[in-house]
């Protein structure tokens, strides 16, 4: 008998596309579905890796807290401090105001009174430096445009070239900050720095006749 003549019950059965696409779909879905304890676990790595951001920031913030409260403590006084370096100044200029031989040869009550005075300028550098204020001391220094201001040069080949030679008023920082930058001389037609001196006496000796 051939297929055509076969009743419908005999005809064998035939899977709809439907039937198929949904049966494959289910499948998939059942191999894909994830693990739950890996779904914990990525869950887990999420949170505690947000925590240590959190934690990241937190300890960030709490470093720039204690900083600015600590640059607030140390430069809440540089306006007061700048002002009691014009009180030193003047005291230092009365000082260097009384030539030498006077002092030498002042009574008893001159040279107490300058020595009064001598005690006040050293009493006040010791408070401002309790408070964070330090002179600076440049003489012989190469010269720094961010602590020293160049006043005038000095002519001296003896030094290298921009080497502060003298200075006309001082400078003071407080903290890591200028308060007030040294003005001062620096050297002009020497070497220019510290090597090429080297190198130039040591050239200069190696010209001298050894013979004798």
């Amino acid at each position: 008998m051939s297929d055509e003549n076969k009743t419908p019950e005999e005809q064998p059965e035939e899977a709809s596309p439907g039937a198929e696409a949904a049966e494959k779909q289910s499948d998939t879905v059942e191999e894909t579905a994830a693990d739950p304890v890996e779904v914990l676990n990525a869950e887990n790595a999420e949170l505690k890796d947000r925590a240590l951001r959190t934690m990241a920031e937190m300890e960030n913030l709490r470093r720039r807290t204690e900083k600015e409260i600590k640059d607030a403590r140390q430069y809440a006084v540089s306006g007061f401090a700048r002002d009691m370096l014009t009180v030193s100044d003047n005291l230092r200029r009365a000082l260097e105001a009384l030539p030498e031989e006077d002092r030498r040869n002042a009574d008893a009550g001159v040279a107490s009174l300058i020595e009064g005075v001598e005690m006040i300028e050293r009493d006040l550098l010791n408070q401002l430096e309790k408070n964070g204020v330090k002179k600076l001391t440049p003489e012989g220094q190469k010269f720094d445009p961010n602590f020293h201001q160049a006043m005038f040069e000095v002519p001296n080949t003896e030094v290298p070239n921009n080497t502060v030679v003298q200075v006309v008023q001082a400078g003071y920082v407080i903290g890591e900050r200028v308060l007030r930058p040294a003005m001062v001389g620096v050297s002009k037609g020497g070497p220019k720095d510290v090597a090429q001196a080297a190198a130039a006496s040591e050239e200069a000796g190696q010209t001298v006749d050894k013979s004798a």
